[in-house]
């Protein structure tokens, strides 16, 4: 048996399939894997906010009507970029455990911020945190993968730019003596919804059903939970809203805020993460 991997072509994007496809491989050594590049809209169009191009969306498109072709069997993404909504027939049905959730402010290193530093982020929500971390700062748009926007900074385009944690872990960019990394507590900038996790989608069937049996159990719900955030918030990518969880001894442990100010954490146990997250958002 083989599974067709359908992916992005950036060089995270491919690292993030191929520790899904190692895990599959550790689980059924019989299945054979091979990886199918797919250019999303998203990849393309890099002069443009998110929110003006059709949202979190422009990054799947593609690559859900390829599964739903036939061309691939299942599909990887980074979580915090899944919209609600997927495709009918689909479902995310194996997630692998979460790598550091929290963003990270990059800087030049050795070069201190100056007065009203310009810090590089397309994301409301990061734009709002780091109006918090540095004091008057002037945000600039930027768009393109890790690299591009590393190489942005390296030429003094940016005074800081902001990036998840999980990303520049996967990709060894944390050890690149051009920068110093910090890392921003969630007090100061809550992660997005599902930042940090690796996600799998794939028809209802047969390969769904293999899927469950590699998916990190307390990841998977601490996705749908704070999935669930984002349903009761209706916070689309234009929104500064923020949720990050973790599970330790049977509870979980919930942090949600919708514009960066005004932030809520409580925990529960587990089987009761549901009304947890309903019961934070309403007291937003």
């Amino acid at each position: 048996m083989k599974i067709r991997i359908g992916t992005r072509r950036s060089k995270l994007a491919l690292i993030q399939s191929e520790l899904a496809a190692k895990a599959i491989a550790a689980a059924f050594p019989d299945i054979e894997t091979e990886l199918v590049h797919i250019t999303t809209k998203g990849d393309i169009v890099l002069d443009k906010p998110l929110e003006k191009i059709g949202g979190k969306g422009v990054f799947i498109d593609e690559i859900e009507r390829a599964m739903l072709c036939g061309e691939t069997d299942i599909a990887v993404h980074s979580a915090k970029d899944l919209p609600l909504e997927l495709a009918e027939g689909t479902g995310i049905f194996a997630v692998l455990p979460r790598a550091d959730a929290h963003d990270i402010l990059v800087t030049r290193r050795g070069e201190p911020l100056p007065e009203h530093p310009v810090i590089g982020t397309s994301s409301t929500r990061r734009a709002a945190g780091a109006r918090k971390i540095c004091p008057d700062p002037v945000i600039k748009d930027i768009r393109g993968n890790v690299d591009t926007r590393l190489q942005k900074l390296a030429d003094g385009q940016y005074d800081a730019i902001v990036l998840a944690a999980a990303g520049l872990e996967r990709l060894g960019a944390l050890t690149d003596d051009r920068f110093d990394f910090v890392r921003t507590e969630y007090s100061a900038l809550v992660p997005a919804p599902c930042q940090g996790i690796i996600a799998i989608q794939s028809r209802v069937g047969e390969t769904a059903e293999l899927l469950r049996k590699i998916s990190d159990t307390d990841t998977y719900m601490c996705f749908e939970t704070e999935r669930k955030v984002l349903e009761l918030m209706n916070a689309g990518c234009s929104s500064p809203a923020g949720a990050v969880s973790d599970i330790a001894d049977g509870r979980i442990t919930l942090t949600v805020t919708k514009d960066q100010r005004k932030l809520l954490t409580d925990s529960a146990p587990v089987t009761e993460r549901f009304a947890l997250a309903e019961r934070l958002v309403s007291k937003l």
